[in-house]
């Protein structure tokens, strides 16, 4: 059988695909990704990747979703926002290339069925933390953006030197310190 004939009868090619691409991003950044790479990369046909994902932006937004399914999952059943933003950054460090990649809407499909109904999914958790701050929808924004913020700082090794060895998550709780607490509550969250 001939190499080009072994790679067109892969396993799971999306699965291939999607992984090569992973890793690409990981160390080199959306930018680096290109569908004839990455098939060379997983081993197999150079139109194998367009025939799954159509072009880049389908797998980019194939990831993007991947992304968010997975986010949610670290979420969990948590309610409490701190928890919420403490495992925002487990997620950063854990999935760096979705997280590169999900808040980029100009990498993605963005009317994408999967993709609008994954996001969706986890951004319905800011109505389970309302009664943070006076306007919900307020402090949930501000909690977001410390959490992204701090994150895409951690991944750039912008803060390498300033947590001096400190685990990422404990140096966000103490952080955000009494910032995530339910308005009108005195004790710490």
């Amino acid at each position: 059988m001939t190499a080009e004939r072994a790679a067109y009868h892969h396993g799971d090619l999306p699965r291939a695909v999607l992984t090569a691409a992973l890793d690409v991003i990981a160390t080199e950044g959306p930018a680096a990704l290109s569908l004839r790479g990455l098939a060379r990369r997983a081993g197999v046909s150079h139109a194998a990747p367009a025939h799954h994902f159509g072009d880049r932006a389908g797998l980019l937004t194939a990831i993007a979703t991947e992304g968010y399914g997975l986010l949610s999952a670290t979420f969990g059943e948590t309610r409490n926002l701190r928890d919420l933003g403490v495992r925002y950054v487990r997620f950063a460090i854990a999935h760096p290339a979705h997280f590169q990649v999900m808040f980029r809407p100009e990498l993605l499909r963005p009317n994408d069925p999967e993709l609008l109904a994954a996001r969706e999914r986890t951004r319905s958790l800011r109505v389970a933390v309302a009664g943070y701050a006076d306007d919900p929808a307020v402090g949930f924004m501000a909690a977001w953006s410390m959490a992204h913020g701090f994150a895409s700082l951690l991944l750039s090794h912008n803060l390498d030197g300033l947590l001096d060895g400190q685990d990422p998550e404990e140096a966000f709780r103490a952080l955000t310190g009494d910032m995530f607490r339910p308005a009108g509550d005195s004790a710490t969250g």
